[in-house]
């Protein structure tokens, strides 16, 4: 029996905890080899940031669910903070030197990681694996057809 709610009894229901485990631990595997591309790359953000970002941004989908329902209000405007949030979070990885912006890709790559924290929570696991691997494919690919500074 699962109990929501402030002042309601406390229980512990071991097939909603797996179904939580699930959806966090998808989270958590889908943006661990994007974070490992960055911080191979040498960026700010890396190993431990995305996978952290993802299982966040579900746990507060999850929440949200839980208490409010998948499609209120309040669980919208719980999305829409979430996404503002990590828009912030986004922008603490771009640095500026000299005539060069920096961290762009891993910026929007921190946007992409909460999308599929946030897709898994909702259930919609075939989304996140989607996004993971377009993200993934594009850190890495698209690197190559980049024009290299001094050339």
């Amino acid at each position: 029996m699962r109990a929501i709610g402030v002042m309601g009894p406390i229980a512990f229901d071991m097939a909603y905890f797996l179904s939580l485990a699930l959806r966090v631990g998808v989270a958590y595997l889908l943006t661990f080899p994007i974070g490992y591309e960055r911080e191979r790359d040498s960026q700010s953000a890396g190993l431990r940031t995305f996978p952290l970002v993802a299982i966040s941004a579900c746990a507060f989908v999850l929440l949200g669910v839980a208490l409010f329902g998948a499609g209120s209000d309040s669980s919208s405007r719980l999305l829409q903070g979430l996404i503002t949030a990590v828009g912030f979070i986004g922008g603490g990885a771009i640095v500026k030197d000299q005539e060069r912006v920096r961290g762009t890709a891993t910026a929007a790559a921190i946007w992409a990681a909460s999308a599929i924290g946030a897709a898994s929570g909702y259930g919609q696991l075939e989304l996140a694996l989607l996004i993971a691997l377009v993200t993934f494919v594009t850190l890495r690919v698209l690197r190559r057809f980049e024009p290299h500074v001094g050339d």
